[in-house]
């Protein structure tokens, strides 16, 4: 029975044009991009499409640093960031701009639908004011005194020092990070989308399969906090598109970013002239539309976008698949240690294949982090590309090519490439789930058995007989047919090694044609496919990421760029030292584990009233793996006594419990001898 063939949009969240793309990025782009390509090789339409995220303050500001106009900036970042790319083999149907027409007029549309449907509100607003720049600051533009534990040169928003959020009007000695003038408070209309209104449609659509559960799950606490209406509009000067009948007010740059995914496909539709923009968008569409996101711009996708497009009389995307986000070595990425790796600086040393097959052999459909480890990164190219995968080939096609004229001999035992083939709605699930890693292993696990079954038969020992001549010809063209089912398997993720498999087997590799025989068929000679992972390449791209450093502008942030779909873990340099003043700030005491409980819908906390000799304090820890609770109460720990207060979904941690071991049921609180007793300094 043949398969229905399905309608469907994919995109990844749009870059922001202010800076270069990194390996951060690289994950997501490199999971869209793999699963879509799936779905053109099951015969799909499929269409991925993404553009440059072109508005904002700081991209106002960075080109007035840089002495020319923004539309200037955004060009030339859009063309790095598309060479970056395509180098990287991702495969976009259409990349363009959210400063294009077409998001200005889809912007404009969607806004004004939402006004007449009554869900844009305006109320009076104080903010501070730049008095030297004449424009209103965002809170990541203000920097000042801590109101709290008052350490210096803190953000509007949050203290870095000691993690109090507060509103910029609450810093002391506030100044302006554009022009250091001290900020004065100033009026200003602002307008408001009602997202309160959609809370009923957005509680049930995000219940409906259409996010992760734990996505889902976490979307609860906007809702048990109960939502509020969402600025949407800036005051001039402001680089993006002017609010119809508001003049010197500008759509906040997260209002037309998302907008930019219908933009790009209706710029794609318009050049291409057979796609119907309806036919993906409208309300009665039965076409599939998913957005593939990091975890770190969940709330705009999930609950401020599918409210704007019901509101205006558009379809909810169908999915929105959330990541994790990368880190290097076990560790945030940091410039200083090299491991901040720009996408430049990686295809400058080192094959693109070796990343997309890398970060799909550790991705799930889970939104967990994903650990580039460099060591390992190694090894694992090495083992299963080079060694399993194209040595399969390496070892048997010359026989073929000198010995049988180049042709394919009709295979007399087909038992494995049945058995290869068994395995293709395993794998299939598989890439459709997002489960790239188990695909990765049940492709890797096949080439296990074809490699063991060439070592087995020793084609290099029965050519030299003329008596096993016919055998030698079975088994090297048993192992070609074999790689020809992998690469086929493979081919969404390793595009550039595909078409070499295609160009020596004189095939396309298609899932129409895994079951198909080839007998008699001729090929080409073989030529090295991929070569080992050399580390002294890889640490020549760690080096070249610490020269970066010298080159690197400073990032200018606003609150839209801290939540941009780059790595925040990597957003900024990160010092790998610290100073034993730092170090001595901590107050390390014993405390007795009074009460020790399970917290209800936490997967990873217990909670623990903390007794430190007449003072108790409540401490959330996440070693619920390694602990029952009831075999704690009595014990003593060691625990940070005076970290700042942290609001957590399930109460106030007023301190940090020291453990120690590398995760899991391996994990164990710091026990101090008997004699110690509670309110006790550690030294």
């Amino acid at each position: 029975m043949a398969e229905t063939k399905r309608k469907i949009l994919a995109t990844y969240a749009l870059p922001y044009a202010n800076g270069s793309i990194h390996l951060g990025h690289m994950l997501g782009f490199i999971k869209t991009d793999i699963w879509s390509r799936y779905q053109k090789l099951r015969g799909h339409e499929c269409h991925f499409i993404c553009a440059d995220d072109a508005h904002g303050t700081p991209i106002m500001l960075s080109a007035q640093k840089q002495g020319i106009s923004p539309e200037e900036m955004i060009a030339a970042i859009q063309k790095e960031h598309e060479a970056d790319f395509a180098d990287f083999r991702i495969e976009f149907d259409n990349y363009h701009s959210t400063h294009s027409d077409e998001n200005r007029e889809l912007a404009s549309e969607i806004y004004l639908k939402l006004k007449a449907n009554g869900h844009i509100k305006t109320r009076t607003i104080s903010q501070l004011f730049d008095p030297e720049k004449s424009m209103f600051l965002p809170d990541r533009f203000v920097k000042g005194t801590c109101p709290k534990c008052k350490s210096e040169e803190q953000y509007g928003d949050n203290c870095d020092a000691c993690g109090a959020t507060y509103s910029p009007t609450d810093l002391l000695n506030p100044k302006s990070a554009v022009s250091g003038a001290t900020p004065v408070m100033k009026d200003s209309e602002h307008y408001f989308f009602d997202l309160p209104a959609f809370e009923e449609m957005l509680k049930e659509w995000t219940h409906s399969g259409s996010l992760q559960q734990e996505m889902a799950n976490k979307l609860n606490e906007w809702f048990e906090q109960g939502l509020q209406q969402w600025d949407i509009s800036r005051d001039k000067p402001y680089f993006g598109f002017e609010i119809p009948e508001a003049k010197g007010k500008y759509f906040y740059v997260w209002l037309d970013a998302p907008i930019g995914y219908m933009g790009s496909f209706k710029n794609l539709c318009d050049k291409r002239g057979d796609l119907n923009f309806d036919e993906f968008w409208s309300k009665d569409s039965t076409a599939e539309v998913y957005h593939f996101i990091g975890k770190d711009i969940m709330y705009f996708h999930s609950l401020f976008w599918p409210a704007m497009l019901n509101g205006s009389g558009y379809r909810e995307p169908t999915n929105v698949y959330t990541h994790g986000f990368v880190t290097v070595n076990g560790a945030k990425m940091s410039k200083s240690k090299g491991t901040f790796i720009k996408a430049r600086t990686y295809l400058d040393n080192l094959d693109p294949e070796y990343l997309r097959y890398y970060y799909a052999a550790k991705l799930s459909s889970r939104i967990d982090d994903l650990d580039l480890n460099l060591e390992d990164f190694a090894q694992r190219v090495n083992s299963d590309l080079v060694g399993k995968l194209v040595n399969l080939a390496s070892r048997t096609a010359g026989f073929i090519k000198k010995r049988f004229d180049g042709k394919l001999a009709k295979l007399e035992d087909t038992s494995l490439v049945e058995q290869f083939i068994a395995k293709k709605d395993v794998i299939a699930e598989c890439y459709e789930s997002r489960e790239f890693g188990k695909a990765m292993r049940e492709i890797m696990a096949l080439a296990d058995i074809a490699n063991a079954y060439v070592a087995e038969m020793e084609p290099w020992k029965l050519v030299k007989a003329e008596e096993t001549l016919e055998q030698t010809h079975q088994v090297c063209s048993n192992a070609l047919n074999l790689f020809r089912i992998l690469a086929t398997y493979l081919k969404p993720v390793l595009p550039r090694l595909s078409a070499d498999v295609e160009a020596f087997l004189k095939i396309e590799l298609t899932w129409e044609s895994l079951e198909a025989d080839f007998s008699g068929h001729e090929i080409n000679a073989f030529k090295v496919m991929m070569q080992r992972v050399d580390m002294d390449k890889v640490a020549k791209m760690v080096d070249d990421s610490k020269e970066n450093l010298i080159v690197t502008t400073p990032k200018v942030t606003e609150d839209k760029s801290v939540e941009q779909s780059s790595n925040p873990l990597a957003d900024d340099p990160i010092s790998d030292t610290i100073q034993f003043d730092d170090f001595a700030k901590l107050d390390l005491r014993i405390a007795r584990i009074a009460k020790a409980e399970h917290v209800e819908g936490a997967d990873k906390l217990l909670k623990f009233q903390l007794d430190l000799g007449g003072e108790t304090k409540q401490v959330f820890a996440g070693i619920k793996s390694a602990y029952q609770p009831e075999n704690l109460e009595g014990k003593l720990t060691v625990m940070v006594a005076n970290l700042a207060p942290r609001k957590m979904r399930f109460g106030i941690s007023e301190g940090m419990v020291l453990a120690a071991g590398p995760g899991g049921k391996d994990l164990w609180i710091l026990e101090p001898h008997e004699g110690a007793q509670p309110g006790m300094r550690v030294k």
